[in-house]
């Protein structure tokens, strides 16, 4: 049986597929706590701050700046096959940290604190994913 083609997927349930309908939807939303208004993500049932299960999905603009970054010059999973790749962490605005890919952008280039904009990556009808451009 050979392995199935590309990376891994996440699995479009739970909040993590909330998470990812609001992306489908090209929207970038995070939970973020009714309680004391602070935003996380992943998403989770509990908020780390104060402990509350009260949420929302609220609306993310999108921009953040980089927070750090690595770069892939070896596959270490059959199923990531493109490489190098480089794996940015994003500081959004609203404060939550994203890992996720950039585009438009040499590694080179790279600058903690650069200015970044989301973009949305629609891989199939099922799944987009949150990528990132220079601002």
């Amino acid at each position: 049986m050979s392995a199935p083609d590309g990376p891994p997927r996440p699995r479009l349930v739970g909040l993590t597929g909330d998470y990812y309908r609001w992306l489908r939807a090209h929207e970038v939303r995070f939970q973020r706590c009714r309680d004391c208004g602070r935003f996380r993500h992943v998403p989770r049932e509990l908020c780390a701050a104060c402990g509350s299960d009260a949420f929302e999905w609220a609306p993310s603009s999108g921009r953040g700046e980089v927070f750090s970054w690595t770069t892939t010059y070896r596959a270490m999973h059959p199923r990531f096959l493109e490489v190098p790749f480089t794996t940015v962490v994003v500081e959004l605005d609203e404060g939550p940290r994203v890992v996720s890919s950039i585009e438009g952008v040499e590694e080179a280039d790279l600058r903690v604190g650069m200015p970044v904009r989301a973009v949305f990556d629609d891989v199939d009808d099922e799944l987009t994913l949150l990528r990132f451009a220079p601002a």
